[in-house]
């Protein structure tokens, strides 16, 4: 039987930070969840526009041509080729909408990037306390 998917619950269970999760698919692009508090790094993504839509908490996405604030509810669409680099002042909740061929990070490898393997690992509890 087809289940709904409540991605602001599954973000909230996640364990890890900038660790996105793949909670869907449309077509050719994965639907994911992420927790974020920090910020990731400058990426582009140089054949694949990326999607941020805020869940819970405020995120800003740096660009070249300046920086774009996001609250609960809003979205931002990254084009293709543009590089930008997300920060989360305080702990932040997204859903990302990505082609299936889009690297976490781009071009760029750092500690914080995530193979698809690790994006399509099932949710575990988050720990209550």
């Amino acid at each position: 039987m087809p289940e709904s998917i409540a991605p602001a619950a599954v973000a909230a269970a996640l364990t890890e930070l900038w660790s996105p999760r793949v909670v869907a698919e449309v077509d050719d692009s994965y639907v994911k969840v992420a927790r974020v508090h920090g910020e990731l790094g400058w990426h582009a993504h140089d054949r694949e526009d990326e999607l941020f839509l805020v869940l819970k908490g405020e995120l800003r996405i740096e660009l070249e041509a300046g920086p774009v604030h996001l609250s609960e509810g809003e979205l931002f669409v990254v084009p293709k080729g543009v590089r930008h680099n997300p920060v989360a002042v305080e702990e932040c909740h997204i859903l990302l909408v990505e082609r299936k061929s889009t690297l976490h990070t781009g071009g760029a490898v750092t500690p914080l990037t995530r193979s698809l393997e690790e994006q399509l690992r099932p949710v575990e509890p988050r720990p209550r306390g």
